[in-house]
């Protein structure tokens, strides 16, 4: 009896370590634009239970977009597939005080490039501002 409690104990391990190492986050680094080389971008990427990609996008030493030469007014963070045009997936908001940022999403594409721009207005329809981070998913 005791050995058949063992061996389910150790099945359990066994089973639980396998799906956190299935389930943890892929990550992806950000390179950063020459308007600002000193901004640090990763990728969090996790397939949530409709097949879609859950991201986080986190930055660092990211100067508020007003900072910029020029100045802008926010941070919008885009998404494109291959053949299709960019689609803006929301803002990045910088605290001033440590120059961190993050963004949460959800997407239905599996490999795409995200970046993001410094932008006049938070919902343009095509990037036209300064590129101050881009990386690409591969899921």
């Amino acid at each position: 009896m005791k050995s058949r409690s063992v061996l389910t104990l150790v099945a359990a391990v066994v089973l639980v370590l396998a799906f956190s190492v299935a389930a943890s986050a892929d990550q992806f680094r950000m390179r950063a634009g020459e308007s600002n080389p000193a901004a640090m971008g990763v990728i969090h990427v996790n397939t949530d239970r409709n097949g879609n990609l859950a991201i986080e996008l986190e930055s660092k030493h990211l100067a508020p977009p007003d900072r910029l030469s020029p100045p802008h007014s926010v941070y919008v963070v885009w998404a494109q597939t291959a053949g299709r045009q960019p689609e803006v997936l929301g803002q990045l908001r910088v605290n001033p005080q440590d120059m961190a940022a993050s963004f949460k999403t959800s997407v239905p594409y599996h490999n795409f490039d995200i970046f993001v721009t410094a932008e006049d207005s938070a919902r343009p329809d095509s990037p036209s501002g300064t590129e101050v981070l881009r990386g690409s998913v591969q899921k």
